[in-house]
């Protein structure tokens, strides 16, 4: 008789965090260019990074703290 192991969570996965931050920082630096496109501005875009980096580790918390 084989044991079996439960695969590890997401939460605790170290590419899911890093994936989590990447994709903050990607989808608001990405709005935040639009944003400058249409408006004509400059300080969207860093604006969106700092954004999508919190949202990303606030994700990330989120996650372990269901864990």
């Amino acid at each position: 008789m084989t044991q079996q192991h439960a695969p590890p969570s997401r939460a605790v996965d170290p590419w899911a965090a890093f994936g989590r931050l990447v994709a903050g920082v990607g989808i608001y630096a990405t709005i935040g260019w639009v944003g400058d496109s249409w408006i004509g501005t400059s300080f969207l875009v860093p604006v969106g990074i700092v954004i999508g980096a919190a949202l990303g580790l606030w994700t990330t918390s989120l996650g372990l703290r269901q864990q």
